[in-house]
């Protein structure tokens, strides 16, 4: 199963993905992952990655799918993955699948998550992740048993520097002007699915699986 995961900052893409990959055995293809790995190791790479991010900009098409063509030539990718972040253009979605061509691969199906910009400001204000082990919460709708300790390992929960009002209002933004050709260009080629972001985490995973398999 080949899929790629679409939704504006916010849309709860993170949340999908876990239960998507663990579903169906697959690696889950973050490039927001492999950049903030990179930022905090300091690379060359991620020194580059940082100065589009701080600026809440997208990092250029020849870096990031250089990086996604290493991760996917890679031995667990063989039965399928789940691409999150990428592709974020027309540009990328063209470049993947090219690649994925020259691998006589193909997308089995790309899933857009839609949620209105409210309800993603809302929602990215409130995230909290936890330091030690990467989950996910919310002070408002999922929040940790103990305020600011992580359910799973007792980590400690912080908010992004990114999860700012400014910033995501400047993502979302860049999002819809970049994104909306890319999900066009899928729906042309009968990839697309599109969900609805805005129903319980469970309801959304039902219909993704549901569409998946029917």
């Amino acid at each position: 199963m080949r899929l790629v995961l679409l939704g504006p900052p916010g849309a709860g893409k993170g949340t999908q993905a876990s239960a998507i990959v663990k579903k169906y055995n697959i690696p889950h293809i973050s490039t927001g992952d492999i950049f903030r790995e990179n930022i905090k190791q300091g690379t060359e790479l991620g020194k580059k990655a940082k100065e589009y991010i701080d600026k809440g900009l997208l990092v250029p098409d020849d870096i990031v799918v250089s990086i996604v063509k290493d991760r996917i030539l890679e031995e667990d990718c063989k039965n399928g993955f789940l691409l999150d972040g990428f592709p974020r253009t027309l540009n990328q979605g063209e470049a993947l699948d090219d690649e994925l061509s020259q691998m006589n691969l193909k997308l089995d199906k790309v899933i857009n998550i839609n949620v209105e910009k409210e309800v993603l400001i809302e929602r990215t204000i409130g995230r909290r992740i936890c330091k030690d082990c990467g989950a996910t919460y919310h002070i408002k709708f999922n929040p940790p048993v103990k305020e600011g300790i992580c359910d799973n390992c007792g980590g400690k929960l912080y908010q992004r520097d990114d999860d700012t009002q400014e910033t995501i209002e400047k993502r979302i933004e860049v999002y819809q002007k970049q994104t909306k050709p890319l999900i066009d260009y899928y729906t042309k080629k009968g990839l697309i699915l599109n969900v609805d972001g805005t129903k319980k985490i469970s309801e959304i995973f039902d219909e993704i699986v549901e569409a998946l398999e029917g």
